[in-house]
């Protein structure tokens, strides 16, 4: 009966979640008619907000156990290119529900996305339709004191603890002579990790932590910084279990 009653408020969970995203998108749209300088930092805290509100609903109802505090720390830093591992697509979620200032790097397929597109958009996410477009504006972006949140894997982690990590991170700290910060992730299940489809329940709870790593400096060449930050991601998880796939 306590698995029967967990997949029920996992289902509405998720109904409410879309009904927030989808209300959501249609009551920004007055949004597009102020400045940037003013619509983005508005829709980005939004944004984080309804994160943080759906994932305080899931722990509410016992499907979750988050320990996200050490995110905290980077509140109100400026001029800053977060990396983090991604075992799941939940990673922006946790993320973003408490650096709610973030600016994200997003697929340029979420362009079509019912529940995410204009929110993105009006937050300023940059797709990664055309990569050299995209360096450029994140590294503009972070220069000019905004935090960049990037997945340097470049998709879901397939082979625990991590992928072999993408030089685009690297490429835009340098061109905005900006510091990255690791984040590491850690996660029970493997819940929307690859191949799980969203409406297949996991065994609850599910338990997700994130932790600060070192902040490191690009002074070197990129493979030379892309070596260095697979090596920090390597130890920071060589004691952290495969999420289960249960």
């Amino acid at each position: 009966m306590k698995r029967l009653g967990q997949i029920l408020c996992f289902y509405l969970m998720l109904l409410w979640l879309g009904v927030m995203l989808l209300l959501g998108n249609v009551a920004s749209l007055p949004l597009w008619l102020l400045p940037r300088r003013w619509r983005e930092p508005f829709m980005r805290d939004m944004m984080g907000r309804t994160f943080h509100l759906f994932l305080s609903g899931c722990e509410l109802c016992g499907l979750m156990e988050l320990d996200l505090r050490e995110l905290d720390a980077l509140r109100g830093q400026r001029g800053l290119v977060i990396v983090a591992n991604h075992p799941s697509m939940i990673d922006v979620f946790l993320i973003v529900s408490r650096v709610r200032q973030a600016l994200c790097l997003m697929k340029s397929s979420l362009a079509g996305n019912l529940f995410l597109a204009v929110g993105a958009r009006l937050a300023g996410y940059i797709p990664n339709r055309h990569i050299d477009v995209m360096i450029r504006q994140a590294a503009h972006a972070v220069a000019q004191g905004q935090v960049l949140l990037v997945f340097p894997e470049g998709t879901r982690t397939e082979v625990h603890p991590l992928n072999e990590l993408k030089s685009g991170a690297m490429l835009v700290a340098r061109r905005a002579h900006a510091p990255l910060q690791v984040v590491v992730l850690e996660a029970s299940s493997a819940y929307l990790g690859k191949g799980w489809p969203i409406w297949r329940p996991p065994v609850f709870p599910m338990r997700y932590r994130a932790r600060l790593g070192p902040r490191l400096q690009v002074n070197a060449s990129l493979p030379e910084t892309a070596a260095a930050l697979q090596q920090t991601f390597m130890q920071e998880l060589r004691d952290v279990p495969a999420p289960s796939r249960r």
